[in-house]
């Protein structure tokens, strides 16, 4: 809930902070770091991460997204306005990309739980982790349609909250997510057949 709050007040300033260089540096580098934050505590799997991977992590994440908003951004100069108001929605999108992957790069590197319909732990999965991962980033970028897209309409009242809120909801991919066990790593496959698990489906989280 707090996370999609900060997200519905932020599309209504980012958008006017877009017009000029610092103030897009400025609440980019806000902006990115709460996600930083935001991503790395509710990551998925349990893999242990160093403070010194944190913090380069936190530096790789802050300061790709905020170049490539500003690199976005530049482009007003040269598109018609209308277009050029979408320009912090892309920046946005775009800089999701990458922060999410460098805050959870552990996840990718080393897997994150995958389990049974029972709940049952069957090992790590470097393949589900990179599902998931895409996963928030398609929801990541769907909590910042309504907020930052339709606003650009006279028609559409940016006041209306709750209607950003009940997109949001709905464009949210739920925490408990699936694979088939024949995308996993060959390896994991051959672990659970090894333990006779019969199962075709197995379950991870996610994250948000």
């Amino acid at each position: 809930v707090g996370k999609m709050s900060a997200t519905v007040l932020y599309f209504h300033t980012i958008n006017i902070a877009h017009r000029s260089t610092p103030a897009v540096l400025f609440w980019q580098w806000i902006n990115q770091s709460f996600n930083a934050v935001v991503n790395y505590t509710n990551r998925s799997g349990d893999a242990p991460i160093t403070v010194n991977q944190l913090g380069t992590a936190y530096v790789c994440a802050t300061t790709g997204a905020v170049i490539t908003a500003l690199g976005l951004n530049s482009l007003t100069k040269h598109v018609t306005p209308l277009i050029g108001r979408f320009v912090p929605f892309a920046a946005v999108a775009a800089a999701n990309c990458i922060n999410i992957p460098f805050m959870r790069q552990r996840e990718l590197k080393h897997g994150i739980p995958v389990f049974d319909d029972h709940g049952k732990r069957l090992g790590e999965s470097e393949k589900a982790a990179q599902q998931a991962i895409g996963q928030v980033i398609v929801s990541r970028i769907g909590m910042a349609a309504p907020g930052m897209g339709r606003p650009q309409f006279n028609h559409f009242p940016p006041q209306n909250i709750h209607y950003y809120i009940r997109c949001t909801c709905i464009l949210i991919i739920p925490s408990l997510s699936s694979i088939a066990v024949t995308r996993l790593e060959p390896s994991l496959q051959e672990h659970i057949r090894e333990n006779g698990n019969d199962i075709q489906t197995v379950y991870f989280n996610k994250g948000l």
